[in-house]
């Protein structure tokens, strides 16, 4: 049996050294015909991804790894395997279909084993060494495409949670959050670190946070904006909460949160008004450049 995997092992990377052109062309060919490459992967992409991969294959099957580890032990085609899945993430590919890209190889890759040789029972184990290499390179690029999704919606989100909380500078040392929509432990996060960032940007004195736009106020919101509002006085500024309607009020009250420590008033303008009180009454500051 070790001689036999042995042989069609050495069959297969014969027909890649001899026709990795042709194959390329004919996996190329494959993938358009089938539409397996997807919107966005045009026919030189899908040539050099050809390349790489069919080289790095041939390097794997002339190393000392195991057929079952070719693919997930060699670097290069590990590689090549994972850069294919990303490209085809991107571009909004299904993950089945990015599999079946792969698995198209497998007839590209025995047409050209069939062209070297007519013997029935080494084309047999061709085939069989053939799906066992291929399958574990669709698994793979499966694993990778959902890895690398998962990563760029990650991304996304995190993108989409810094627009959705923006910090606007008012005027010389005061800035505001206007928050709209649900609050939970992730856009806080957020919130907290651009928060800081403009603090320390601009030297702020006064941050409000405005939570007209927050439907509800439980527990975990009022923990977050606790930790907020402490970690921009670690800054030396201020912090003010505006937007506490008679309904979040009647809330907060119910649970038995305690805000006493934090400076909150009912409006963004009662917020606003705060904040002139609280810039005019800090000293002075004195040296070149300075603004007063």
């Amino acid at each position: 049996m070790r001689t036999t995997e042995a042989a069609a092992r050495e069959r297969i990377a014969g027909a890649l050294r001899t026709e990795a052109d042709d194959i390329a062309d004919r996996w190329v060919q494959l993938q358009l015909a089938r539409a397996a490459s997807g919107d966005g992967v045009g026919e030189s992409a899908l040539r050099e991804e050809a390349d790489a991969l069919l080289g790095a294959l041939l390097a794997g099957l002339e190393g000392d790894l195991p057929v079952d580890r070719v693919f997930t032990g060699h670097q290069a085609l590990r590689q090549a395997v994972s850069d294919l899945s990303l490209r085809r993430a991107r571009n909004g590919v299904t993950p089945t279909v990015t599999s079946l890209a792969v698995m198209a190889l497998k007839e590209a890759l025995m047409e050209a084993v069939q062209r070297q040789t007519r013997d029935g029972d080494e084309l047999f184990a061709a085939s069989v060494l053939t799906n066992r290499l291929l399958d574990t390179a669709g698994a793979l690029s499966f694993e990778t495409y959902v890895d690398g999704r998962e990563e760029i919606i990650r991304r996304q989100s995190r993108q989409l949670l810094e627009v959705s909380t923006p910090v606007v500078r008012l005027w010389r040392q005061v800035l505001a959050v206007p928050l709209i929509g649900t609050l939970d432990t992730a856009r806080t996060q957020v919130v907290m670190e651009n928060l800081l960032e403009a603090i320390q940007e601009h030297e702020a004195l006064v941050a409000i946070i405005d939570i007209t736009g927050v439907p509800t106020v439980d527990t975990a919101v009022a923990q977050h904006l606790m930790q907020t509002v402490n970690a921009v006085r670690l800054m030396g500024s201020d912090c003010v909460i505006s937007g506490i309607r008679p309904p979040i009020a009647q809330t907060i009250a119910q649970l038995g949160i305690d805000l006493s420590t934090i400076l909150t008033r009912a409006t963004l303008a009662d917020a606003l008004a705060t904040a002139i009180r609280l810039t005019d009454a800090a000293p002075a500051l004195t040296g070149p450049g300075t603004e007063r």
